[in-house]
């Protein structure tokens, strides 16, 4: 156990020392006065500071052993002995806890887990019932949003006649949005009678889910001579301004024809700021694919890709069941599902996610 624990603390001694380098820099004015390289710096210290919070207390467990064992060797009282065995007992169980824990902090992050989560709900088969489907999934995120007491700010809706949602985009904001959210990427299938059914019919219907990490500025850049810009008038529920000036935004962006719209803010100036962080989420989100797509293989056999086209969990009305393909784990309380408890999901779905990365490290 002690040997182990030694190579462990050596893998994480440099974590812990570029951690207490971090700390100063970040409070150094000469680099608190340059906001891009601070920012990032901050992002680094906070990505790694689990590792040496977790380096730290393994080293003060392993210190604790080997004086535990040299008293034990001292020690001639038979109580007083035991009394040393059963603490060397004690502290090899808690440095056996502490390195399992630092050998998932040591696997691959995703480098995106602590960003703030864009996320697209899109009307897919089954007509107005999908669009239906589409409000209730994102009620659903709203709601799990808020047991996390993070931000939801929606971005652009095109809504039915009948209170569905053809399209919605949403931000939610708050440290590890993305972590969790990101399991939620692909075909959500829902199978329930619909109010217009006369006959009692089950139909299914389905909505897509696309989720992409907000990407910063300072880790993308976008040049103007790529974007055209239109403006335009906005439509749907809204209020006085809607259809009275030219507040919407359409972006275009000329390489990749990837086209995004705002039009929910009434200034012109915040819908295209808003167009530009998804159109930057987008973009990071087509160039990581053609990199990764370099590595088909190994990327089928992670957890949440975020490919569109794979089912990833149906909700069964008539049985109050939704069951989630992927881990194979059923609620069969829909009510509280649809009411943002997500947990029992995300949950399953990120330990099968470490432990396959930890099969393969």
């Amino acid at each position: 156990m002690e040997e182990l624990a030694s190579e462990i603390l050596e893998k994480t001694r440099k974590t812990k020392d570029r951690f207490e380098e971090l700390t100063k820099m970040v409070a150094d004015p000469d680099v608190i006065a340059d906001n891009r390289q601070w920012k990032k710096l901050v992002k680094e210290r906070s990505s790694i500071e689990d590792v040496a919070n977790a380096h730290d207390e393994l080293e003060k467990l392993h210190n604790e052993l080997i004086s535990a064992q040299q008293e034990y060797n001292k020690e001639s009282d038979h109580e007083i002995k035991q009394m040393f065995y059963e603490e060397i007992g004690r502290l090899k169980e808690e440095i056996e806890k502490k390195i399992e824990e630092i050998k998932i902090l040591l696997l691959p992050k995703d480098a995106n887990d602590d960003s703030n989560v864009i996320i697209e709900i899109r009307q897919a088969a089954g007509g107005e019932e999908s669009a239906l489907f589409c409000s209730v999934l994102f009620r659903m995120y709203q709601m799990y949003a808020d047991k996390k007491h993070w931000k939801v700010e929606v971005m652009d809706l095109n809504e039915t006649e009948l209170g569905g949602i053809k399209e919605i985009t949403f931000m939610v904001k708050g440290k590890g949005a993305y972590s969790r959210f990101k399991y939620e990427s692909g075909v959500h299938r829902v199978q329930r009678v619909p109010e217009t059914e006369s006959q009692g019919r089950i139909h299914t219907s389905t909505s897509t889910v696309a989720v992409l990490p907000e990407i910063e500025e300072v880790e993308f850049e976008i040049e103007d001579k790529d974007l055209k810009i239109d403006t335009y008038r906005s439509s749907g529920a809204g209020g006085q301004h809607v259809n009275k000036t030219e507040s919407a935004i359409r972006i275009t962006h000329l390489p990749t024809g990837i086209v995004v719209a705002c039009q929910d803010e009434r200034s012109q100036i915040k819908n295209r700021e808003r167009a530009m962080s998804i159109l930057r989420s987008k973009l990071y989100d087509y160039y990581q694919g053609q990199i990764e797509s370099e590595y088909k293989q190994e990327r089928k056999s992670q957890v949440g890709t975020g490919d569109r086209s794979e089912r990833v969990r149906t909700y069964n009305y008539p049985q109050g069941r939704v069951t989630d393909h992927r881990v194979n784990v059923t609620s069969y309380n829909i009510e509280s599902v649809l009411n943002g408890d997500l947990d029992l999901f995300i949950d399953a779905l990120t330990l099968k996610d470490r432990a396959e990365k930890l099969a393969n490290a």
